[in-house]
């Protein structure tokens, strides 16, 4: 009768070349992200949440400057579904905005969310834009874009 000697080593060493493999393997498959309250390829719904947000900071001399933005600034919908997008107004007192290109318009108030429902027919980039900081000058561009894929 033959025995056969593993040495510690050459099992711990089996183990971590299989925990790698794995760890690789599992590391290297797609991730699906999923939107709250999107039915994955169901097609039936679609929602987006996005918010209001402020940077301000102080230049050299002491001139206090801010900008404002909409979070996240590029969105991803798909063509010819229906999308609830929500927008809760965190900072600002009011964001009267349109999506450039459609008739879709509102305003977000600060700490209230307002929701419009829209559809996209065509692909392509829609910005949304708050009116009252379009430029630099006003504390903008504040801009959003919607890509319609």
């Amino acid at each position: 009768m033959k025995f056969i000697m593993i040495r510690k080593q050459w099992i711990f060493l089996v183990f971590a070349v299989l925990f790698i493999a794995i760890a690789g393997w599992y590391l290297a498959q797609p991730i699906s992200v999923q939107t709250s309250g999107e039915e994955n390829n169901s097609g039936k719904s679609y929602s987006i949440q996005m918010i209001t947000t402020e940077f301000s900071t102080k230049t050299d001399d002491g001139k206090e400057i801010e900008a404002y933005r909409w979070d996240p600034g590029t969105i991803v919908v798909p063509q010819g579904k229906e999308i609830s997008i929500s927008i809760y107004g965190v900072n600002g007192k009011e964001h009267p905005f349109y999506i450039e290109g459609t008739d879709y318009k509102g305003t977000v108030q600060k700490g209230k969310e307002t929701i419009i429902n829209v559809k996209f027919d065509k692909e392509g980039t829609y910005r949304l834009i708050c009116t009252t900081h379009a430029t630099i000058d006003s504390n903008g561009p504040m801009i959003g874009y919607i890509i319609v894929d």
